[in-house]
């Protein structure tokens, strides 16, 4: 058999990205198969502005996906790799034998600050609704919202922070205050200086007070305990604490992420790359997913026989701030060279999504039919923007791309 046999164990972005890498880059004959834990990919990033009516997740069926980018899909979670046979195997005792394994199974979410309500993404969007509903009504008083020491991805607590203030501002019962509590030492300091003064500045204009260099413990209804003393607050709200999941035959950190090489290649491990949240990259994020799935499918068509020069993984972060009002595009290059920071009012990138994968925005754009109006002229790099509300009850909207 000439074909050469690509597993990758995820469903999510990274596992998406590296999907259409190789379909675009690695040497024909090259079959990938899917190993999803569950058959539907969702845009998780949307989760934030749910409760608040400002956006909707949107979710696809990922063998439609897997089939469109020339791939197979089957169910399962990765528990064990045989580097020496090549075989993965899954949970329920099937084995998968591979050329190339990429793993890109992403992270547990797991409880920060036990009595906050910890919010992971969709499935929590109704628990804030009803805290939004009892600080509009004066049922609760005072809300903060918690970024807890260790392995998480910030942007979500800030952006819950300001729309919450803004929304809250509007109520009939007076103000209720939101706090925002980091053990950063400036606000959404991972983007550097120039994004921590415009954050800063948009926290103070909302109303936020911000807490920096805090660690929260927990909280217990009343207030909530800080390692070097304590908030009163009437409810709070916690992001989760990422952990990574145990994979029997991969080397792993004692919180079970991966440690991969510059072209994310698990390292002292033959034929086996990560990427995503599961690395032990310490930074949790869809585009920086993105831009590993490359870097590791580019090195995977390499072994497949293809003829390129696979480029290294060299992380640029890009974040878009949704804050209720104007959002706020964030980019910070992490490289050895790197460029200016930017924090801007207009997009810096196109199209404008919360998640930018090079092959991935436009992919899901066209998959979600957005792309197939002939009457509607392509913006460069084939995305189109939507109009979404920005205020409750205004009619004010704001372009922020793809609907996603």
């Amino acid at each position: 058999m000439d074909d050469f046999a690509v597993v990758i164990a995820g469903g999510g972005v990274a596992a998406l990205e590296a999907t259409l890498t190789l379909a675009d880059v690695a040497q024909d004959g090259t079959r990938v198969e899917l190993l999803a834990a569950e058959p539907q990919f969702w845009y998780r990033p949307a989760s934030v502005g749910e409760a608040f009516g400002l956006s909707t997740v949107r979710h696809f069926d990922l063998g439609l996906l897997a089939a469109r980018a020339g791939a197979g899909v089957t169910l399962g979670t990765l528990t064990g790799v045989d580097a020496d046979r090549r075989v993965a195997t899954t949970a329920s005792g099937l084995e998968l034998v591979y050329d190339a394994l990429l793993i890109a199974c992403g992270a547990l979410p797991t409880t920060a600050v036990p009595g906050a309500l910890t919010f992971r993404g969709p499935a929590d969007a109704p628990s804030l609704g009803t805290l939004l509903a009892e600080l509009e009504h004066g049922v609760a008083r005072s809300v903060a919202f918690v970024v807890p020491a260790g392995s998480t991805w910030p942007l979500p607590a800030y952006e819950l922070a300001l729309m919450t203030a803004r929304r809250v501002g509007e109520s009939d019962v007076g103000r209720a205050s939101v706090t925002l509590v980091t053990p950063e030492t400036h606000p959404l300091q991972i983007f550097g200086r120039a994004a921590s003064d415009a954050v800063g500045e948009m926290l103070a204009e909302a109303g936020v007070e911000l807490v920096a260099g805090a660690h929260a413990v927990a909280h217990d209804g009343d207030s909530l305990e800080l390692a070097n003393g304590a908030l009163d607050v009437d409810r709070a709200v916690a992001l989760p604490l990422l952990r990574g999941i145990p994979i029997e035959g991969i080397p792993q950190t004692p919180d079970h992420f991966v440690p991969v090489d510059d072209h994310c290649g698990v390292i002292g491990v033959d034929g086996v790359f990560a990427a995503g949240d599961i690395t032990a990259f310490t930074i949790k994020q869809g585009g920086i997913a993105a831009q590993q799935a490359v870097a590791a499918a580019e090195a995977i068509a390499v072994l497949s026989g293809a003829t390129l020069l696979p480029r290294p993984f060299r992380p640029v972060l890009r974040g878009l701030l949704v804050t209720g009002a104007e959002p706020m595009y964030l980019r910070h290059d992490l490289g050895e060279r790197a460029e200016g920071d930017w924090a801007s009012g207009t997009p810096i990138w196109w199209p404008p999504t919360k998640i930018v994968g090079r092959r991935l925005t436009s992919f899901l754009a066209s998959a979600a039919g957005e792309t197939e109006d002939p009457e509607v002229e392509r913006p460069p790099l084939g995305g189109i923007p939507v109009e979404v509300p920005i205020g409750r009850d205004t009619g004010e909207t704001v372009s922020v791309g793809l609907g996603f």
